[in-house]
């Protein structure tokens, strides 16, 4: 396999300031190299180099609660509140109703899709993310929708805190990490700064690698977000899942999280797992899981029934495009179907829509999208509201109609970059944005 000449060509082209990369295949490991940690200190990534792989650690978070599970400890369908009785959202009966299976499949519904909080860097921090909680609104009923939610899995950290009487890092650490053999896995600063570590680049004054200003989102980000790893290791835990557990999770809970749970909004073939996404692609069912933090890029995809997965880690604003030619190339050299996702496309005869009804104002927690007609034509505008981290949106995005209901995004290419789905109005008749993976009111 290629993949060390493929990954340098892709940092190259793609102008990326650098990337790791690892595959499994036929039991064994291959790992890859290329380009710089740091475009301030040039030095050069090596396999053993840490990234930081963002919301890939949710599936980690996961795996220890299905730990709890396999101890009877936890239930999936158990109230949040039977094991943080202070737990509440601001609504009074979803804070009752909402589960440990809505948390893990991001159905809980309130608006914590980027509720970002400093809780300071001491033990009590997941505690004090969660007494935050109490002003978030219902976006929608728990269990109706799926819509990503990074406060959720901070909330599972917190339960996994109280439960084992550890804090996350170290419940991670001795539960997790040590029985797995994943040396080259840490969350804390402290702790990443033994290894070889790379720093994120976001656009910027410097040009479109412009070293990030901070280095790691807030210690309450944890169970959602901050895991730093090798490649290599990412892959080790990802075997987990394509090997009954390796005798850190039973196989009955391995087979559970990779069980659909609820489709996304508009899809027939995207579905939650337990921590993981699930998507057939090709005919062939794969279960993944992406991660973005400040200027670094991760992604992970497994196909269970290959025994093959793919990691590829980044430190830049073009990391996605790396990945597409490191997953295409290894799907290409194993002989297997492509993984790249197909959009739909606006059909060439425009379906008759009345467009007006979709223009407005829609608000979730940290993003504001509006979307506005001229000329006939809608385009979608989105901006940061009261973010604390240095966040870049994208450009005006046009989108058209495939149906009354979905639409696509068009990129500066006029390609589809991603859809847009407009959903029933909630119980005040305000219809509902369904846009970068997460749900949004219109409030005007």
């Amino acid at each position: 396999m290629r993949l060390q000449e493929v990954l340098t060509d892709a940092v190259a082209a793609k102008g990326l300031p650098g990337a790791a990369a690892a595959v499994l295949h036929d039991g064994e490991v291959t790992e890859a190299a290329a380009g710089v940690l740091n475009v301030r200190t040039g030095v050069d990534v090596t396999p053993d180099s840490l990234f930081q792989i963002g919301s890939v650690t949710k599936v980690y978070t996961a795996t220890l609660v299905l730990q709890l599970v396999d101890a009877g400890h936890v239930a999936l369908d158990d109230p949040v509140r039977k094991h943080l009785p202070d737990f509440r959202v601001a609504d009074a009966d979803a804070s009752e109703q909402i589960t440990v299976r809505h948390l893990l499949t991001h159905t809980s519904g309130f608006d914590g899709g980027d509720f970002f909080y400093d809780g300071g860097r001491g033990d009590d921090a997941l505690a004090r993310y969660v007494a935050a909680l109490a002003d978030l609104r219902q976006i929608t009923p728990p269990g109706a929708y799926w819509s990503y939610n990074n406060a959720g899995f901070s909330v599972l950290g917190r339960i996994i805190e109280v439960v084992t009487d550890q804090v996350w890092d170290a419940a991670l650490r001795e539960r997790l990490l040590t029985p797995a053999g994943l040396d080259h896995t840490a969350t804390l600063p402290e702790d990443v700064l033994l290894f070889r570590a790379a720093a994120g680049h976001l656009p910027g004054a410097d040009g479109p690698n412009t070293l990030a200003k901070q280095w790691m989102l807030d210690r309450t980000a944890g169970p959602a977000g901050l895991i730093c790893a090798t490649a290599a290791d990412v892959i080790a835990f990802a075997r987990l899942y394509l090997e009954d557990g390796g005798g850190v999770l039973s196989p009955a809970s391995v087979k559970a999280a990779q069980e659909p749970q609820i489709l996304f909004p508009g899809e027939t073939e995207i579905a939650c797992g337990l921590g993981w996404i699930l998507r057939t692609v090709n005919g062939m069912r794969t279960i993944s899981h992406n991660g973005g933090t400040l200027g670094q890029l991760a992604f992970l995809a497994a196909l269970p029934d290959e025994g093959v997965a793919v990691a590829c880690l980044t430190n830049g604003p073009t990391g996605g495009a790396v990945w597409q030619d490191v997953v295409e190339h290894v799907t290409t050299e194993l002989g297997l179907p492509s993984l790249k996702a197909t959009l739909p496309k606006p059909p060439a005869t425009a379906p008759e829509v009345d467009l007006s009804k979709y223009v407005g104002c829609y608000e979730r927690r940290a993003v504001r999208s509006t979307v506005s007609l001229d000329d006939g034509k809608l385009t979608l505008t989105m901006e940061y509201v009261d973010v604390q981290y240095d966040l870049t949106p994208p450009p005006p995005l046009p989108i058209v109609p495939i149906n009354a209901q979905t639409f696509v995004a068009l990129g500066p290419d006029g390609e589809p970059a991603m859809t847009v789905e407009f959903l029933e109005p909630d119980g005040d008749g305000r219809p509902q944005l369904f846009f970068a993976a997460r749900m949004a009111r219109r409030v005007a």
